[in-house]
C-alpha cells in the first residue's frame, strides 16, 4: 500500500494529495518559472510600495488609500497563498501537499478571496460618498466608519469559508489522489470525493453567490450612482477629476470579477481543465501584479508620494 494512503476497512483514505501543475511542458518549464517568479516579485514589491507610501506620506492618510492598503496587505497574502507551491511544481513536476496543507491552501484563498469582494464594495462605497455626498463626507466616512468596514470585511472573509471548508474535507477521499490542478481548489477537489458531494456543490453555490453578488451588486449600484452625479456636474474639469479617482477601482473591479466569473460562472463540466488552469492564473497570479501598477500609474497622488519617498532615500540628510 503506498504510504500516501490509510486502510479504513473497505476505504482507502487519501492522506496526501498530489498537485499535478500545468502537466507537461515540453521544456517550457524554465522559462515560465522564471517569469512567473518575476510576476510574484513584482506583485510583492507593487504592494509594499503602495503600503510603504501609504503610511508615511500624510496627504495620503485618507480613507481612500486607508481601504487601498488594506487591499494591498491582502493582495500580497492573496498570492502568497497559491504562488510558491505553484512555482515548485514548475520545477519539480507533481508536487505533494499534505491533506492538512491542502486543507489550509483551500482555506486561505477562499477566505482572501471573500475579503477581497467586501472591501472592493467598501471602495466604491467610498468613491461613492466623496462624489455624491462632498460635503458630507468627512463625517460620514470617519475613521470609524472606515474601521468598521475594513475590519468587517476581513472578519466576515475569514468566517465565510469555514462551513464549506468543513464539509468539503468531510468527505471520504479515495483511490486517486491527483489534484489536476496548481493549487486546492474546489472543483478539482470535489473530484477525487467518494462520497457524493451534491450537498456542499449547494452549500458552496449559495454561499458564494452571497458572497460575490452581494458586494458586486452594491458595487454596481455605487458607480450608477457615481455616474448619474458626474453628468449632472456643470464642469467639465470637475466631471474630469470625479472619473479620476474611480478610474482605477473601476479597472480593478473589472479584472477581479472578470477572470473571477470566467472560472466559476461557467459549468465545471464544460470547461477544459487547461483552460480553466489559465483564467486561474489570471485571478490568483497576474491580477494581484497589475493592481499597484494601475494604482500607481493612474494615481498623480501616488506618484508624488513615490517621488518624494525615493528622493528621502536617495537623499537622507536632507529635510
Amino acid at each position: 500500500m503506498s504510504p500516501n494512503l490509510i486502510d479504513m476497512g473497505n476505504l482507502t483514505a487519501i492522506k496526501e494529495f498530489l498537485l499535478l501543475g500545468f502537466g507537461s511542458l515540453h521544456g517550457l518549464q524554465f522559462f515560465l518559472f522564471g517569469m512567473f517568479l518575476g510576476i510574484y516579485i513584482m506583485t510583492l514589491m507593487g504592494n509594499i510600495l503602495i503600503l510603504t507610501v501609504t503610511s508615511s506620506d500624510h496627504s495620503l492618510q485618507t480613507p481612500m488609500y486607508f481601504f487601498l492598503s488594506n487591499f494591498s496587505f491582502l493582495e500580497i497574502w492573496y498570492t502568497t497563498s497559491i504562488a510558491p507551491k505553484m512555482l515548485k511544481t514548475l520545477l519539480s513536476g507533481p508536487e505533494a501537499i499534505s491533506f492538512t496543507g491542502c486543507v489550509a491552501q483551500f482555506y486561505f484563498f477562499g477566505s482572501m478571496a471573500v475579503v477581497e469582494c467586501f472591501l472592493l464594495a467598501s471602495m466604491s462605497y467610498d468613491r461613492y460618498l466623496a462624489i455624491c455626498s462632498p460635503l458630507r463626507y468627512p463625517s460620514l466616512m470617519n475613521f470609524h466608519t472606515c474601521f468598521l468596514l475594513a475590519g468587517g470585511s476581513w472578519v466576515g472573509g475569514f468566517l465565510t469559508p469555514v462551513v464549506t471548508v468543513t464539509m468539503t474535507f468531510q468527505l471520504q477521499f479515495c483511490a486517486s489522489n491527483e489534484i489536476d490542478h496548481f493549487f486546492c481548489d474546489l472543483a478539482p477537489v470535489l473530484k477525487l470525493a467518494c462520497s457524493d458531494p451534491t450537498e456542499v456543490k449547494r452549500t458552496t453555490f449559495l454561499m458564494a453567490s452571497f458572497v460575490t453578488m452581494g458586494p458586486f451588486l452594491l458595487t454596481v449600484a455605487s458607480y450608477i450612482n457615481i455616474v448619474v452625479a458626474v453628468f449632472r456636474m456643470p464642469s467639465a474639469a470637475g466631471k474630469q477629476r470625479a472619473f479620476s479617482t474611480c478610474s482605477s477601482h473601476l479597472i480593478v473591479v473589472s479584472l477581479y470579477y472578470g477572470t473571477l466569473g470566467t472560472v466559476y460562472a461557467i459549468p465545471t463540466a464544460t470547461q477544459a481543465t487547461a483552460l480553466n488552469k489559465v483564467f486561474s492564473l489570471l485571478y490568483t497570479v497576474v491580477t494581484p501584479m497589475v493592481n499597484p501598477i494601475v494604482y500607481s500609474l493612474r494615481n498623480k497622488d501616488v506618484k508624488k508620494a513615490v517621488q518624494k519617498l525615493l528622493s528621502k532615500w536617495k537623499h537622507p540628510m536632507k529635510t
